[in-house]
């Protein structure tokens, strides 16, 4: 690929960046995006959203930017939980290395490359990117050891970064682990595999087998129950029936109008709901059986509880042990938290877990098989003059117009690749849905590592692999040889990581931040469906597919930075707009329903030491190939040494993040037998784990007397409170704002505004404009 080619690529992808930063400054002052925009905190504080006309809504800012950066990392803590402190620490450690990989490599390594041999150089945009990789250093150069040292920099540099990161996010696991709020989890066992027989329930065999064995701890228990989707419709079913009892108790004005909405599609209106008359409901009070068999539901236990102890290290105890002497019989776990079960598998029998594990393995690489071909056909798009050679009818594509070459061959392959991509998160959510986790937190765990597998596979080794065939087809040919004959063709590829990390880095760093499926959803809800804004429906933050990306870039970073240290520029550009991006995101647009405690960082770790040794070992062939043995021979002990790093980290932090120590767990019991808050906690658990929670119910609040709305949307002539204005008179709404002082916002952004005396001048100026038209005035 040309200089050129690789210039039109970042330019387009700089045109998209800015516009689409500048439409998300403008867009999130929008009163009607605010939900897009500011979910959590939405949804956090309740409060309901003055709308006001400013000139300010509609200029680009970067004010957003500062307050990203302006909070800090226990603010976000708070706010996100240790997760997303995972993730942000994720970010800064690439900041630090990258930003000394550049430093060395762009100043020191790019201009031996470029200077590599003795030839006559074009001008820079005419030059082939080849020239600035190591493949244009000379065999038995004497600048090698340059490569070298740098490569030993790095590799030192990271590891300590990565062990003080390591080491914080250990030791604010702890801290999490002694949090103000008791969770849960931390005195709750999940048992499966529990035996059935025909003399006794699983109920009263639970209860047995742990007064039995576990006296001094047991507390109490709960079972699962076997419920499909008609079951759990019948039962909210049941529950209305019973909210309906006293609904005729209720008082409606009778001369209320139906609400009538006009669809902006057709135009035409139509009465979803009309109100009837009091004495044609009375009558029907006695219809209603709630003893009806139909209604009545016998759930079927299934061979799952959840056991309760009264101690935290009486559940780690019981948690840790192996209960019997058939390993698939009385199976225990710790219980994830309440709102992280995921009760559709609680149910699934253990000894079928095996066969569903084997099961989605076989369709993960079936799938990563079946991607072959279409990352080889883009592959193919960066190399035209090779594919020339084999299929000579794309003759005709490389006589047309040198600019329409450039965008092919530098911006079209990794577009389509990004577009390829996007199917990989939901398939590999659905594997590891069927793998049978107990919580969504595993669930989202395991598809962020079949992800970050699927990812280095077929993005990294697949495109270089493809990109040998069309050169050379006896890649596989010598397998002992593989070292070297990656260190032949990585060079050779780097342009094509450099695109991508153009297209699927800063392309979609700023679409993630114009959250682009956010807004058509909510424009078709509001103002299509004209329906009410869910202020409940939040999404939680995808860690699936950003943490895989993220680690893809940098494994990026690290095979190409002493090969071909070009990429680091349009990383680093990458990881500092990411750790922006990402903190607005986790601070104001997505909410934590639960948290793993930082489970994600044994990923980040494992998968950082993955990137040194492979990019150790390609240098030692790269060393090999350009016939360096001094060079080769210092990088043999780097390797070792990354691996008895890679063990002491496993041996001296990793248990942390398995399981919780027994001295924090029983200090904690204690302080709270000491303070009291023991009896408080053991009469929390009785309604910790509900499989059937009131929040599915359906609300039916009391209706109030209202009088008559005219005009669609002006005050109540009676209310309550005698002077309510609504602007949404829905009964649970209403409800919470006669309980509580409305609470009224400006915008987030744009604070301090005059909101009641801009609504009152816009009052005035429509009623004056309403009497001009009528001739009145």
């Amino acid at each position: 690929m040309k200089i050129s080619a690789l210039l039109t690529s970042a330019g387009i992808n700089i045109g998209l960046c800015v516009l689409f930063l500048s439409l998300y400054s403008v867009l999130r002052k929008q009163p009607a995006n605010v939900r897009v925009y500011f979910g959590r905190r939405i949804s956090e504080e309740h409060s309901r959203l003055r709308e006001a006309f400013i000139l300010e809504r509609f200029v680009p800012s970067t004010g957003w930017i500062v307050k990203a950066l302006r909070y800090t990392e226990e603010e976000v803590l708070a706010a996100a939980g240790l997760d997303a402190v995972a993730f942000n620490r994720m970010l800064v450690f690439s900041i630090r290395i990258f930003s000394l990989a550049a430093l060395l490599c762009v100043f020191g390594i790019l201009p031996l490359h470029y200077y590599g041999q003795n030839i006559q150089h074009l001008r820079i945009p005419y030059e082939d990117l080849d020239i600035f990789t190591i493949g244009n250093v000379e065999k038995r150069s004497r600048w090698l050891w340059v490569h070298c040292l740098v490569l030993y920099i790095l590799s030192g540099v990271a590891c300590i970064l990565l062990y003080l990161e390591f080491r914080h996010i250990a030791r604010l696991r702890l801290l999490h682990l002694k949090r103000a709020t008791p969770n849960p989890g931390q005195f709750t066992v999940l048992v499966r595999g529990i035996p059935k027989t025909k003399k006794e329930s699983c109920s009263s065999a639970v209860d047995d087998f742990f007064t039995k064995y576990h006296a001094s701890s047991y507390l109490f228990h709960q079972i699962v129950y076997k419920t499909g989707k008609v079951q759990k419709i019948m039962t909210g079913a049941k529950k209305a029936c019973r909210k309906l009892k006293n609904f005729t108790d209720t008082t409606v004005d009778q001369s209320c109008k139906a609400i009538t909405y006009r669809c902006c599609l057709c135009g035409a209106s139509s009465n979803s709901f009309q109100l009837l008359p009091t004495d044609e409901v009375v009558p029907s009070r006695g219809k209603v059986d709630l003893d009806d068999s139909s209604l009545n539901i016998d759930n079927e236990e299934c061979a799952a509880a959840f056991v309760f102890f009264k101690t935290r290290y009486g559940a780690l105890v019981a948690s840790d042990v192996l209960q019997t002497s058939n390993p698939t019989k009385w199976v225990t776990d710790l219980a994830p938290e309440p709102n992280d079960v995921y009760w559709s598998n609680i149910w699934l029998p253990y000894k079928q877990l095996w066969i569903r594990r084997i099961a989605t393995l076989l369709g993960s690489i079936v799938f990563m098989l079946l991607f072959l071909a279409p990352v080889t056909f883009i592959n193919g798009l960066s190399q035209l003059d090779q594919l020339q050679k084999r299929l000579p009818f794309l003759n005709g594509i490389l006589k047309q117009p040198h600019h329409l070459v450039q965008l092919i061959t530098g911006y079209l392959p990794s577009v389509i690749l990004q577009i390829f991509l996007y199917t990989v998160a939901p398939i590999m959510m659905l594997f590891s849905t069927l793998e049978g986790p107990i919580s969504h937190s595993e669930r989202k765990r395991s598809a962020c590592c079949k992800v970050l597998y699927f990812l280095i596979w077929n993005v990294f080794f697949v495109n270089v692999v493809s990109g040998t065939v069309l050169k050379q087809l006896d890649f596989f040919s010598s397998p002992k040889d593989i070292p070297v004959q990656l260190a032949k063709v990585i060079p050779g590829q780097a342009s094509f990581f450099i695109t991508y990390v153009l297209t699927s880095g800063w392309a979609s760093l700023s679409s993630e931040l114009m959250q682009l499926f956010g807004l058509i959803y909510n424009f078709i809800r509001k103002y299509v469906l004209r329906m009410k804004e869910d202020t409940e429906f939040v999404p939680s933050f995808p860690y699936h597919t950003e943490v895989p990306k993220v680690l893809l870039f940098g494994l990026l970073g690290f095979t190409c930075s002493v090969l071909a240290p070009l990429i680091l520029p349009f990383l680093l550009v990458y990881f500092f707009l990411g750790y922006v991006v990402y903190r607005n995101q986790l601070l104001n647009v997505y909410r934590t329903r639960y948290d793993t405690g930082g489970l994600y960082w044994p990923i980040i770790h494992n998968t950082v030491i993955f990137s040194l040794v492979l990019t150790q070992i390609i240098c030692l062939g790269v060393f090999g190939l350009k016939v360096s043995p001094v060079a080769a021979g210092f990088t043999i002990p780097l390797i070792i040494f990354t691996l008895l790093f890679n063990q002491y980290c496993r041996t001296r932090l990793l248990p942390l993040f398995s399981t919780f120590p027994a001295q924090n767990l029983i200090d904690m019991d204690r302080e709270d037998e000491l303070s009291g808050r023991m009896e408080h906690i053991h009469h929390g658990l009785h309604t910790a784990y509900c499989q059937f929670p009131e929040s599915e119910d359906i609300q039916l609040e009391e209706i109030r007397t209202v009088g008559n709305d005219e005009d669609g949307g002006g005050c109540s002539s009676g209310g309550s409170n005698g002077k309510g204005c609504s602007d949404e008179p829905s009964g649970k709404e209403t409800l919470q704002e006669q309980q509580q002082p409305r609470r009224d916002l400006s915008h987030p952004t744009l604070k301090g505004l005059p909101v009641s005396r801009l609504q009152t001048a816009v009052r005035c100026v429509t009623f004056l404009i309403r009497l001009q038209k009528r001739g009145l005035s």
